[in-house]
């Protein structure tokens, strides 16, 4: 795979509670001025009982060499992640702001 190298900043590996590596791609990284934090939105790719694909977010320190994944706490914090969500997957709404 001659492209690793672009892939690395699209991808990374978890570790899940079995200790098994999943690939998660990341959707978006997102550093929020209210909140000084840095968010993180990505999917394993996997299938929820819908059909749709898993998403999941969490807070991290992007100038860690091995950022730690964080529960994202408030209501707040899951509306705001919703929202940009909600924009990548409606590009039209975006051309209209």
């Amino acid at each position: 795979m001659d492209s690793k190298e672009n892939k690395q900043e699209t991808t990374f590996t978890i570790l899940n509670d079995n200790g098994e590596e999943i690939k998660c791609e990341i959707l978006f990284t997102y550093e929020d001025e209210k909140t000084k934090k840095n968010y993180i939105a990505y999917t394993d790719n996997t299938l929820d009982e819908e059909g749709n694909t898993k998403v999941y977010a969490s807070i991290f320190n992007p100038e860690e060499e091995n950022p730690v994944l964080l529960p994202i706490e408030t209501d707040e914090e899951w509306k705001m992640i919703e929202g940009i969500l909600s924009s990548l997957s409606n590009p039209e709404d975006e051309t209209a702001a």
